[in-house]
């Protein structure tokens, strides 16, 4: 019999709680509708309001805004030029420390490839000039000795 009554209680407790989250949808209901209703009739005044309140809140905010925009490009500018000098740094400090180690490898610069190129090209040129003279020669001496 007990078990009884608290079936029906629960039974009980459940359908009020039922009842009261209807009646809470119907009033969220109700309350969307209203909304609805009223954003309608006041749909083109409000428009306008939000508009005209909009101009004025841009006009007070537009000169700290690009204040702002230019303080932090300002700032960027500096970050911009302190990095670029720091890369700057290393970049000169790695090209030291490699040139030191090649020199210490024994492996030639650029500048001294370029060097012995030249030199190769110049002597190239000398010997095809001795070896165009010769033959001049030879033949000069065979002339004579006839």
């Amino acid at each position: 019999m007990a078990k009884s009554r608290d079936n029906e209680q629960e039974t009980e407790n459940a359908s009020q709680l039922a009842d009261k989250i209807k009646d809470s949808a119907r009033q969220i209901w109700l309350a969307g509708l209203g909304a609805y209703t009223k954003a309608e009739e006041d749909a083109g005044r409000f428009f306008e309001r939000l508009v005209h309140e909009g101009e004025e809140i841009e006009s007070r905010t537009r000169g700290a805004v690009e204040r702002q925009i230019r303080s932090v490009e300002g700032r960027v500018e500096e970050v911009k030029e302190k990095a670029t000098g720091t890369w700057d740094r290393l970049e000169s400090v790695f090209d030291q420390r490699v040139s030191r180690t090649l020199q210490r490898l024994g492996i030639p610069t650029r500048e001294e490839v370029a060097a012995l190129k030249a030199q190769i090209e110049t002597l190239e040129a000398e010997l095809k000039t001795l070896k165009q003279a010769k033959p001049k020669a030879a033949s000069g001496k065979g002339t004579k000795s006839k």
